[in-house]
């Protein structure tokens, strides 16, 4: 048995049935159209085995079996009665208080995670002390410049990284999460401007102000974005294309950090060659994507003293430079030495921003690694250490440089305190190395987010905690990254070369944020105009001077990350447009059971007149029909019903459905609900967290144990009997013991299990005896008890009640006729959707919904992971035009 794999050791447990020995792990949740029927139907070594949503730990505990006789099914009936779960009819309201939900930490929690942040998120701005002045100056500079420049870092940390991004950006999070595209879907949960997949929906908690609630402006812009098909498809692609920027730059970024950390050690050997410096890079590189797998708390707990100790090494160097040799540069806090150098240098001064914007690139990824960790743990490690050691770090080698102007050429080791070179290499190569994470662990959270809005293909997140959710890690795209990195650096070979590609997408983002959190400012936190215009037209124009200094660089280089990002981004739109055409499509198939299936007057089923009015013939059986939405009646069982003019004799519409923690309480796991419109209809939903783990190699025996549950609780409500009530009425005492554990099996069951059922259908009547033990009722208990007075449907020799689904005539019929189903044989109804491009389509269309389809059918799942029981499949083919 292969033992689950997480990066948190043990995984909880949820039990779709009652367990067995060895459970066996299922494949993770496949993408595509049969995403939700994965993990379902296995055999091991001839044994069946009933699955469920298991606690790794507990994989190797021996459970008792129990045979499948009717003394079992009569105790199953009374121990299903003590489950409480909220069954509805009419199958809709089991999505309601589904949707994700922010954590907020304190206490000690809150400076454990502020203690990550430093070593995830400030490696890269944080080694920028690097190489600042030596990238901005081309020369030796004067004491006039030198406070100019040093007088702009200061201010340019503190407006886009302090006031605009720590103080406004990261207040606008949608449930915890940020970046752009996070903004983009903050603005769609308060202002109609995008369509969702239907398996989405539940999650989004919808939060649109009423129009009397907003200002006239704020309600005339809304209005306006609502309505514009252009400004709408404007704030797609903006999100879409920051996304595919910060990924790009996350190809960039861990090549130029370790390739520059490799090649700071010709500080101490200069005749290091070329190759040996690729090769050692792209070594590192390796190593450094294959621990991803670890998880965020782990590297952040691994990486955050590497850090600490490099931003605690600028802060004292900076003291000892700023005590040492001048002072005078403090004066450098004062922002008219920074209008000073714009009006001084006027053109040069634009073109030198280019080096300056180093100094907070990676201030992108704080604010998309806002769901890794928190507002308030970022804002205190920001503001309590990085952004007093940045600033110490960049005074302290100014006034290094303005008594040493040559030492600008490198300016962190030549202001480097006698006796502490090697120290201050090894933890700046190490402080590099790390220094990528940022922009790694920014990746995975945009990567999770645009697949909620189904911008891409869905592929595998893994949850690496459980007591912080957004913490995240995503297998394709890491290894996706590293080939990308290793490629770059091996083709560039050169910081000098990869540094004249950087920068320009990081501007590009933060002049997104600042656009898009505006509009958040004015329809979801609905400030005045007056308010918010004059903050976004000071960070708008301090973006803008930047980005258009940037620019200057795509000729030497950015063109790269451009070309990158947009092919990226048309990708993702690509696909969000090909998903739109086939909701489309598929919204015909979406209605209630009742419009496809109804009664005629002498009670058969037929279809409606929509559908031909023809009669439905009975298949003997059950039918578990797999449902990818989870609402109104599946294509699938809408196909079969119309194309084979029959109905099983149960019909079930299975669907799992995520959920966004880690794991379902015991009584909220499984979802029931009875369609009344068509007799032997029902819809079972199981609810999994995302540190849950879904096994179900028997899926027939799952299915069939809750729908029977199902209706054993519905008819206690209806006769106003209480399960416990009923246990403590009835005992164990009347029930043989010795059928527990090798009791004569019924030989009618023991026919249908020889002829293809798994034994495990029999185990799903499985009881935990010691747990029945505890709600057993003393003799010394019963004496005191008021003996019941015999009712006409009590046994007078036991003067014990009949089971729950015995005393009413609808209730047994209904029983009987899902036994029977069940007896007879189980089916499983899959459906495999085909979709071609409709005719008439203009050239254009085509060839981007082809493109679609080409990749949609390269990346669904396919029915041989399914892992049923193949001799029960069948499959239900149908064809859309989009």
């Amino acid at each position: 048995m292969d033992k689950p794999t997480n990066t948190t050791g043990a995984t909880p447990t949820i039990r779709i049935a009652e367990p067995v020995l060895y459970p066996v792990r299922s494949e993770p949740l496949s993408a595509g159209e049969n995403a939700h029927s994965t993990g379902v139907g296995h055999r091991t070594g001839g044994r069946a085995q009933v699955g469920g949503i298991y606690h790794t730990r507990s994989h190797a505990r021996s459970l008792s079996r129990a045979s499948f006789d009717n003394t079992s099914i009569s105790r199953l009936s009374r121990d299903l009665t003590r489950q409480t779960t909220h069954d509805v009819e009419e199958g809709e309201n089991w999505r309601d208080g589904d949707e994700k939900q922010k954590q907020v930490f304190g206490g000690k929690m809150l400076m454990w995670l502020a203690y990550q942040s430093v070593g995830v998120i400030y490696g890269d701005i944080g080694t920028s002390p690097l190489y600042v002045f030596s990238s901005t100056f081309t020369s030796a500079p004067n004491y006039d410049d030198l406070v100019q420049v040093l007088s702009v870092i200061i201010w340019s940390l503190t407006i886009v990284v302090t006031i605009k991004y720590v103080l406004i950006i990261l207040h606008a999070d949608n449930e915890g999460e940020g970046g752009t595209f996070s903004c983009y879907s903050l603005l769609t949960r308060f202002a109609n401007i995008t369509n969702r997949d239907p398996r989405e929906e539940v999650t989004v908690r919808l939060e649109r102000h009423l129009s009397q609630d907003l200002g006239t402006a704020n309600r005339t812009l809304r209005a306006k974005i609502e309505h514009s098909k252009f400004t709408r498809g404007l704030l797609k692609t903006i999100g879409v294309l920051a996304v595919s920027m910060v990924m790009a730059d996350g190809v960039l970024t861990p090549a130029q950090s370790v390739l520059g950390a490799v090649q700071g050690l010709t500080v101490v050997k200069s005749d290091i060659t070329s190759s040996t410096v690729v090769g050692t890079t792209c070594g590192i590189l390796v190593l450094l994507f294959a621990i991803q797998p670890f998880g965020t708390t782990k590297l952040a707990s691994t990486f955050a003293p590497i850090v600490f100790v490099w931003l605690g090494f600028n802060f004292g160097f900076g003291i000892y430079n700023l005590v040492k040799f001048d002072w005078t540069v403090l004066k450098a806090f004062s922002p008219y030495f920074a209008f000073q150098f714009f009006i001084q240098h006027k053109t040069h001064a634009w073109k030198m921003l280019g080096g300056i914007l180093l100094a907070f690139t990676g201030v992108e990824a704080l604010f998309a690694d806002l769901g890794a960790f928190s507002l308030r743990a970022i804002q205190l490690s920001w503001m309590l250490y990085v952004y007093p050691c940045l600033l110490l770090a960049y005074i302290g080698q100014a006034a290094f440089i303005s008594a040493q102007p040559d030492a600008y050429s490198n300016p962190f080791f030549n202001s480097v305190p006698p006796g502490m070179l090697y120290p201050s290499l090894v933890v700046a190569v190490l402080a590099a190395i790390v220094a990528s994470q940022a922009i790694i662990t920014a990746t995975f959270q945009l990567v999770s987010q645009i697949m909620k809005l189904s911008y891409c293909p869905q592929v595998k997140v893994v949850h690496t905690s459980r007591t912080f959710h957004g913490q995240l890690y995503v297998p394709f795209l890491n290894w996706l990254l590293m080939l990308g990195a290793v490629l770059v650096t091996a083709v560039y070979s050169d910081t000098k070369r990869l540094g004249n590609a950087y920068g320009v997408c990081v501007m590009f983002v933060t002049f997104f944020d600042t656009c898009m959190v505006t509009l958040i400012a004015l329809i979801v936190w609905r400030l005045s105009p007056f308010v918010v215009f004059i903050p976004w037209l000071v960070f708008a124009s301090v973006d803008g001077l930047y980005l258009s200094s940037a620019l200057t660089k795509v000729p030497e280089g950015a063109w790269f990350t451009l070309t990158l990002s947009g092919i990226l981004a048309c990708l993702f739109l690509l696909w969000r447009f090909g998903k739109e055409n086939q909701w489309r499509a598929e919204a015909e198939d979406r209605f209630k059971p009742s419009e496809l299936v109804m009664k005629d007057q002498e009670g058969r089923l037929r279809l409606t007149d929509k559908w031909g009015g023809d009669s439905l013939s009975a298949i003997r059986g059950f039918g578990v029909f797999f449902d990818k939405t989870g609402v109104l009646t599946p294509s699938v069982f809408t196909h079969f019903v119309s194309k084979f003019v029959s109905v099983p004799d149960v019909a079930v519409f299975f669907h799992l459905h995520p959920v966004e923690k880690p794991t379902v309480e015991p009584g909220e796991r499984y979802k029931v609900s009875h369609f009344t419109a068509v007799p032997g209809c029902y819809r079972l939903v199981i609810r999994h967290g995302f540190m849950d783990e879904v096994i179900s190699p028997d899926l027939g025996a799952l299915v069939y144990a809750e729908i029977r549950r199902f209706i054993i609780r519905q008819a206690c409500e209806r006769l106003g009997v209480d399960g416990r009530a009923q246990e403590k009425e009835i005992g164990d005492d009347s029930e043989p013991e010795d059928q527990d554990d090798g009791a004569a099996t019924d030989p009618a069951t023991e026919g249908r299990r020889s002829e293809g059922t798994s034994s495990a259908e029999a185990s799903a009547t499985t009881f935990d005896k010691d747990k029945r033990a505890t709600h057993k009722t003393t003799d010394r208990e019963r004496e005191k008890q008021p003996v019941p007075v015999p009712s006409p449907r009590m046994t007078h020799a036991a003067r014990t009640p009949l089971p729950i689904e015995l005393r009413d005539d609808r209730v047994a019929a209904e029983v009987a006729r899902l036994d029977r189903a069940y007896a007879a044989r189980v089916m499983y109804i899959v459906g495999k959707e085909q979709m071609r491009v409709s005719t008439g389509s203009s050239f254009f269309r085509r060839g981007v919904l082809s493109a679609f389809l080409w990749i949609r059918d390269n990346t669904r799942a396919k029915i041989a992971n399914l892992r049923l029981a193949m001799d029960r499949v069948v499959e239900v083919g149908f064809v859309k035009d989009i």
